[in-house]
């Protein structure tokens, strides 16, 4: 769940308003609004000080792998891996460069 999402849905689960929210918190309601309209980030400490004043509590979970790639069982398949990606890179080929252009130093 998004930040903004999981704000807002606390203050509503308890029947705040934004204002409500803020006087509790210490904050101003607009910053408030920021936050729900993902204007504006809130970091962790804020947030958690931000759901507290809600009457609720942040619980945040172990971070996992994403299921699109799973990771390689072993060498043998992240080399396999390794080595289509190099075999996508040469057929992609490239474009030559010009020469590179340096500033050119002179101590006199």
């Amino acid at each position: 769940m998004e930040v903004p999402d999981l704000l807002r849905l606390a203050r509503r689960r308890h029947a705040l308003s934004q204002a409500a929210l803020a006087a509790r918190a210490g904050t101003s309601q607009p910053v408030i609004s920021a936050y729900e309209h993902g204007r504006r980030d809130p970091t962790t400490h804020t947030l958690r000080r931000l759901l507290a004043a809600a009457g609720e509590r942040l619980h945040v979970g172990l971070a996992e792998p994403s299921p699109e790639i799973p990771p390689p069982l072993d060498a043998r398949e992240h080399g396999e891996r390794l080595v289509e990606v190099l075999r996508l890179a040469d057929a992609i080929g490239h474009r030559p460069r010009g020469p590179l252009a340096f500033p050119r130093l002179d101590s006199t």
